[in-house]
């Protein structure tokens, strides 16, 4: 008897330790899924780069099983931006490699959704909401005669420009669709390519203070994509500028050697204009994007 007695003692024991443990220590799957969902963040940021759209694609289901934690609201809405991220470049880089349309479109609606469901888990998300806003032009892009679209696409513009004067100021993403913005608008309204040659510059600096504590899950890109925006614009200004032009695709390429929009199409352009050669005329510059 005595022994079933320090059997079951040693057995409570056991299971008080157990339960102790479970209390205090923090769940591991909670870590574990943001290194995972981490990982697959630099993964879909180098397919963007590389114009690995069979690999966004792959990406953005990877990221499915985490995008249902709701309890974790700042998480969840970390991994729809970054679903919604995948489709986003996916259409980006469509317009380069000459995408169906009918993919686009699909692609377009699929981030917009992503974009939507960050925005409803954290309303203050900055970043989907340029996301959303820069899909939403894509979507006017592929048919410039539709005037819903296009009216949808500038509301969200607007909206976006009214709070790049308060809290986006300090957000480069948000400085980037502004300026890309202005290129198109005139003078009078405060645009010009002159105008959006200086907001880049201003994106820029932003751009390049780096937070010290960055959390992985939060987007943080923008300087090479400003900088790429800025060699665009210079190369496609009433008067180019070919030697700024080629500096700061250079420079974009110094950060993202592999990337190919910059070092395949950019700069060939660049070196077209040099030698007085027709250059393939990439679409407008849509903000942070592999083919601004």
């Amino acid at each position: 008897m005595r022994n079933v007695i320090r059997v079951l003692v040693f057995i409570a024991y056991i299971v008080a330790l157990a339960a102790g443990f479970l209390l205090f220590a923090e769940p591991p799957s909670k870590t574990d899924d943001r290194a995972k969902v981490s990982g697959i963040v630099e993964k879909i940021l180098k397919a963007d780069y590389g114009d690995d759209r069979p690999g966004l694609t792959r990406l953005h289901g990877e990221l499915a099983p985490y995008a249902a934690q709701t309890g974790d609201k700042m998480f969840a809405s970390r991994v729809r931006y970054w679903r919604g991220f995948a489709l986003w470049r996916r259409v980006l880089n469509g317009f380069n490699d000459k995408a169906p349309k009918e993919e686009q479109e699909k692609d377009i609606a699929g981030c917009v959704a992503e974009f939507d469901e960050a925005l409803a888990l954290d309303p203050g998300f900055t970043d989907a909401r340029v996301g959303k806003t820069s899909c939403l032009i894509s979507l006017w892009s592929l048919d410039r005669q539709n005037q819903e679209n296009r009216d949808t696409a500038m509301k969200h513009l607007t909206a976006l420009r009214e709070e790049s004067k308060a809290a986006g100021a300090g957000n480069p993403r948000v400085l980037l669709m502004v300026a890309a913005s202005a290129w198109y608008a005139p003078p009078e309204r405060g645009g010009g390519q002159a105008k959006a040659i200086e907001m880049y510059g201003e994106a820029l600096i932003v751009a390049r203070r780096k937070p010290e504590k960055a959390d992985p899950l939060d987007p943080t890109w923008g300087e090479p994509e400003v900088l790429s925006n800025l060699a665009w614009a210079n190369l496609n200004k009433d008067t180019p500028d070919l030697d700024a032009a080629e500096a700061n695709a250079k420079a974009a390429l110094a950060i993202v050697p592999y990337w190919h929009y910059a070092r395949d199409i950019l700069m060939q352009n660049i070196r077209n204009a040099r030698e007085g050669k027709p250059r393939a005329t990439p679409p407008a510059p849509t903000p942070a994007a592999s083919s601004s």
